[in-house]
């Protein structure tokens, strides 16, 4: 199961279970070819950029988040997060929400949980490329596995944010 699908999961388990509200966003595309008969779109283009991959509400409070999982097992690239991905968790940091990334580093197995504020310090204050698993122990969260909450990430949101 791909980190994504986990992450979605996860979210089934706290909707079903009335613990909060957390959603896929999808990417908006711009129709070109539409195959009548079939119902099917055969072409398309992306419109524009997504903002985020997950947002929602809990606790009364709103969430927006990424996600991104890599392969190595020493690093994560910088360059896998965009431009508009950070200013828009800027702006939701900003106008009173709580934003973060989730990073799995797959062949490890382990899953972090990283504040957007720590990665804009981790950024503003290193002319790094990457950021090392290392960094990752000490600045960001483990999130829990279980077999019905793949990536619980609800459980550190409580202690980081004081939720």
């Amino acid at each position: 199961m791909s980190f994504e699908e986990r992450i979605n999961v996860t979210n089934n388990y706290y909707l079903n279970n009335d613990i909060a509200l957390i959603f896929k966003r999808t990417t908006p595309i711009k129709v070109i070819e539409f195959n009548n008969q079939s119902k099917l779109i055969t072409k398309a283009v992306f419109e524009k950029d997504s903002t985020t991959d997950y947002n929602g509400v809990y606790k009364g409070r709103y969430l927006d988040f990424e996600a991104k999982s890599v392969t190595s097992k020493t690093s994560f690239p910088l360059h896998n997060i965009k431009e508009h991905q950070i200013t828009h968790l800027k702006d939701v940091i900003k106008n009173g929400g709580t934003s973060f990334f989730l990073i799995e580093f797959s062949t490890l197995n382990k899953i972090y949980l990283l504040k957007t504020i720590d990665l804009l310090d981790y950024i503003n204050s290193s002319n790094k490329k990457s950021i090392s698993l290392k960094d990752f122990e000490i600045k960001a969260f483990l999130v829990n596995q279980y077999i019905n909450k793949p990536v619980d990430y609800l459980e550190n949101i409580e202690k980081i944010f004081n939720f």
